[in-house]
């Protein structure tokens, strides 16, 4: 008997990542520039506030066509943790396509 197995998206390399891009998105909204940003200090320390939060959900939907949950900056509160999130989405994304 067979049983059916998950099939794990495998992860988006690091280069693929949109880093630089989502640093500049965050700097832009905070008023800073990117190279003072920490990755790992939550973007409300430095001043995101929900407006800046909700916008950058809308940039992340139309650079990537990913559909994002409004609160996705309060689950995902560093840059670190967004680009995470964004290797997975990204890989599911990818996964489907490829289908």
């Amino acid at each position: 008997m067979n049983v059916p197995t998950r099939q794990t998206p495998s992860p988006v390399p690091d280069h693929v990542l949109p880093r630089g891009w989502l640093l500049d998105r965050v700097a832009l909204y905070l008023g800073r520039d990117a190279e003072t940003i920490d990755p790992t200090v939550p973007l409300a320390e430095y001043g995101m506030d929900s407006v800046c939060a909700l916008s950058l959900c809308g940039d992340l939907e139309d650079e990537f066509g990913l559909v994002v949950e409004p609160t996705l900056l309060w689950d995902h509160p560093t840059v670190q943790s967004l680009l995470g999130f964004l290797a997975t989405e990204l890989a599911v994304a990818d996964a489907r396509e490829e289908r």
